[in-house]
């Protein structure tokens, strides 16, 4: 193809400007001819890997370098825009916003510079996203036009620097959330001299902006007062221990990049940290050895909320290993590879439950005090026999501890499993224990308790059977619960037809409640 008497002019600080083609994003890595075609051509690396046809190279020549072998295209300069300024942007996208709105509820036609003027001073935010944003445009209009915004969305934009965004940011000194995904910004020469620039900001996302952990703690400098951090989908790998930066953090989310899991330790210092998100990271364990098992780790003293969903996760050591931060009440935990002895999901989540004696919230369900109970009592039958095994009473082998080391706390809570509990260590003492059971009618109050002695191993489906012989009440319509004398004033369901009686915990004595509709 000849060249094009009609090109536009290219800027001369062209190379390492973001530019837009269409929907695309890329960086110009090149400007000049590219023989035997006559012309300017600018050679671009995609932010898509895919978009490109080479990897900026043509004849055998190679023009610029692309991380990607299909990374790079070269596009006439007419193809592409190199964008406007910030304020420019700003009025293109409100400008028809604007008149959309006006279009409805007004038939006189408004001036442009009358909106601009009663609008912008008060805009608390401003959501530029996917626009052509390339930098500040003239020295102090931003803090003129729109001096009071505190949420600034420039997502996808054609900013190519820190440098730029700092002087975009400077202006709006009441800035607290910033976001910057899908952007590629070169890092600032003296990122501390932005210090200014960003001093009111507490909320930054930069999802997917091609940003190693490195790069990352080397722009924290200029985010002294930063209290909730999103790097989602970088190229984060290793991560290093921010010492003097991002003291202040809360919230950080970590999900989709690469992490070395040994790593993680790294940034348990951060005094302040309560919600780490670690999802889809391949994290397959995480180990405390600061401390025992049992006790509690000296890091992330005050993480409270930890997101490991979709992980390789297939140890229930680990699970122990997370009972060691001090202050975890919520965790995340869903598509590993936890599985219980019986393959059944639900059976895993109590026994996380059960090891977790301070979780409140799992997989973003509250634990009730019947869940808790549940779990921990079943818990205490699973592990019975190699509790006995180990040696029993107050003393097991250190293996057993290190294994289950809360188990002796629940043993101390509930008391000792008994016999009746552990049906593969007593089957001819199971087989004889019968239970003193009165069942009771709160709905119906004329009728009188019925006392009855059965089997321990009697499931209930055969209890609600006896019930229906003697109340002539389907065995379907019949509702149980219990009460103990252990735990007064609190009802306990029988929701699980196939259980035997003793998988409740119900012991001699005990009142089945019996309702129907």
């Amino acid at each position: 193809m000849g060249p094009d008497q009609t090109e536009p002019e290219v800027p001369a600080d062209a190379v390492g400007r973001r530019v837009s083609c269409g929907a695309e994003r890329g960086t110009v890595q090149y400007v000049g001819p590219v023989p035997p075609t006559a012309g300017l051509w600018l050679g671009i690396e995609w932010d898509h890997p895919e978009r490109g046809k080479h990897n900026g190279s043509h004849d055998g020549v190679q023009y610029f370098t692309c991380r990607h072998p299909k990374g790079g295209s070269f596009v006439r300069p007419r193809k592409v825009s190199f964008g406007v300024d910030f304020l420019t942007a700003v009025r293109q996208l409100y400008q028809i916003n604007t008149e959309e709105v006006l279009s409805y509820g007004s038939s006189k036609k408004l001036t442009w510079k009358g909106i601009q003027e009663r609008s912008f001073e008060n805009l608390p935010s401003l959501l530029l996203l996917q626009s052509e944003v390339n930098g500040p445009g003239a020295d102090g209009e931003i803090r003129k036009t729109t001096p009071n915004v505190q949420w600034l969305d420039l997502t996808g934009t054609l900013l190519s620097s820190w440098d730029d965004v700092a002087a975009i940011t400077q202006q709006l000194d009441q800035l607290e959330g910033l976001m910057l995904n899908n952007n590629r910004l070169c890092l600032p020469s003296d990122p501390s001299a932005h210090c200014q620039a960003f001093y009111s900001l507490r909320v930054l996302a930069l999802i997917d902006c091609d940003l190693t952990w490195p790069q990352i703690l080397d722009c924290a400098t200029m985010w002294p007062q930063l209290q909730d951090l999103c790097v989602e989908d970088n190229n984060i790998t290793e991560l290093q221990r921010p010492d003097g930066v991002l003291q202040s953090l809360e919230i950080l989310n970590l999900s989709c990049n690469p992490i070395v899991q040994d790593s993680v330790l790294s940034i348990g210092t951060l005094p302040r940290l309560e919600q780490l998100n670690l999802s889809k990271t391949g994290l397959s364990a995480l180990r405390f050895d600061d401390t025992a098992p049992g006790s509690q780790t000296s890091m992330f003293p005050a993480l409270k909320s930890l997101n490991l969903d979709h992980n390789n996760i297939s140890e229930w050591w680990v699970v122990d290993e997370l009972a060691k931060l001090p202050s975890l009440v919520t965790l995340w935990c869903r598509r590993n590879q936890l599985v219980s002895s019986d393959g059944n999901p639900r059976t895993a989540s109590q026994m996380i439950i059960a090891k977790l004696g301070q979780l409140a919230v799992l997989n973003s369900c509250e634990i009730l005090r019947e869940d808790r109970r549940g779990a921990e009592l079943d818990y205490i039958k699973m592990f019975g026999e190699e509790w006995l095994k180990a040696g029993g009473g107050s003393e097991p082998s250190s293996q057993f501890t290190c294994q289950h080391p809360r188990y002796l706390s629940l043993i101390n809570k509930y008391g000792a499993p008994g016999e009746g509990e552990l049906k593969k260590l007593g089957p001819f003492v199971l087989k004889n224990q019968l239970l003193k059971i009165v069942f009771v009618f709160p709905d119906d109050p004329g009728r009188k308790p019925i006392e009855k002695k059965l089997p321990a191993f009697m499931v209930v489906q055969k209890v609600k059977g006896l019930l229906y012989r003697l109340l002539k009440v389907p065995a379907a319509d019949l509702k149980l619960t219990y009460t103990t004398l252990k735990a007064v004033g609190t009802e306990f369901e029988i929701n699980n037809d196939l259980k035997p009686l003793q998988f409740y915990s119900i012991e001699d004595g005990d009142q089945v409640l019996v309702r129907w509709s």
